[in-house]
């Protein structure tokens, strides 16, 4: 049987439930993610424990059904060809859920992010105070980093949303799938996806410069050629905001530098200190009262200090930058992390989970005590 669009209607083989109703259950526990592999019930992420679901196990037809159910003949085609699939799903009035299916011992497995249609306020997310001052710059790169599912997305959304209804200016975005949907404000917004609206980050990249942008958000920085236009970008009158999988300013820092070959690291370094505003590294941690997470953020800005140590390959020294920095707003993630403890958000054992470095840390809630 076919559908009016012209692929299979999949038949689910008598499990309880579609795919659709697995998103609401999501949404409706306060999830933040989705879980379905072959041999197991699906499963959700709540606070950042993973929930078994009180259902049957999936089997491999039974999880082909429910994920093929969603997708388009475009989406189908490239998972049987890639081996696995980045896109994005709507639940019209309900919620976005950014997907991510791949094979795993020759069945299918699949992670699901619950991505809400209303774009948080920077106030709401518990960013220190400087990042909003960001959102005025006219050019530079400014980074949000972090592990995956610490709410990098959430964060640029946020600035993005800000700058749009408060400044009037081109915005592009170039996103693998797009997550959050803007609405034009003050500002207009281009939101090209990959794979539907371009081929490929670094095609787009090169194309985004002759849009007349005022502002480009790149979803991931995640290869050589998206890093060197990024900063192209920064460097010559554009505002650039991105992500980067990494811990913290140190390691994001030598993240992008390590990507190129030792002859151009001495001039990427320059171009770094030049083009770089700001980077922002956080991680969600579990609240002390149960009720969900709350961010810690380690917040740097490229001051001549710190410009001078990214040019000079000085990366272990940000830090004593970033401890003595408080006049200027920024942070170590330990320092936030003690507020968070001293102010009863967080527990002692979160707070020595999630430090950068054990004995600072330890040395820090003995002095707090």
């Amino acid at each position: 049987m076919k559908t009016e669009k012209g692929w299979p209607d999949y038949n689910l083989d008598g499990y309880p439930v579609d795919l659709d109703s697995l998103f609401r259950i999501t949404v409706e526990r306060n999830a933040s993610d989705l879980h379905l592999i072959c041999g197991a019930p699906p499963h959700i992420r709540v606070n950042g424990d993973l929930i078994c679901l009180e259902m049957p196990r999936i089997t491999p037809d039974t999880l082909k059904n429910l994920l093929y159910s969603i997708l388009d003949r475009y989406q189908i085609e490239s998972l049987e060809r890639n081996l696995e699939l980045d896109f994005a799903y709507s639940i019209s009035g309900f919620s976005r859920f950014r997907g991510n299916i791949l094979y795993q011992r020759g069945t299918l497995g699949a992670a699901f992010r619950v991505v809400p249609y209303d774009i948080p306020s920077i106030d709401s997310l518990g960013l220190p105070k400087g990042v909003k001052n960001l959102c005025s710059l006219s050019q530079g790169l400014v980074l949000v980093t972090g592990p995956t599912g610490s709410g990098k997305s959430t964060t640029l959304a946020a600035l993005l949303d800000y700058i749009s209804n408060n400044r009037r200016l081109n915005i592009l975005t170039l996103e693998d799938p797009i997550e959050f949907l803007h609405k034009h404000g003050k500002s207009i917004i281009a939101q090209r996806e990959v794979g539907s609206d371009t081929h490929s980050f670094s095609t787009a990249l090169r194309h985004a410069l002759r849009h007349d942008p005022d502002v480009i958000l790149i979803g991931e920085m995640r290869d050589l050629d998206s890093i060197s236009i990024a900063l192209t970008a920064a460097e010559t009158g554009h505002l650039v905001l991105s992500t980067l999988h990494t811990q913290n300013a140190p390691l994001t820092i030598n993240r992008i530098v390590d990507v190129f070959n030792n002859d151009r690291r001495s001039y990427i370094r320059q171009q770094l200190s030049n083009s770089l505003q700001a980077i922002i590294s956080q991680q969600l941690i579990r609240r002390m009262d149960g009720k969900g997470r709350v961010v810690s953020v380690e917040f740097m800005l490229n001051t001549p200090a710190v410009r001078n140590m990214i040019r000079e390959g000085k990366e272990h020294q940000l830090y004593s930058v970033l401890q003595t920095g408080h006049a200027l707003g920024m942070q170590t993630m330990d320092q936030a992390l003690l507020k968070l403890y001293q102010s009863g958000r967080i527990s002692m054992e979160s707070a020595l989970a999630y430090c950068i470095d054990r004995k600072e840390m330890e040395r820090m809630l003995s002095l707090s005590r």
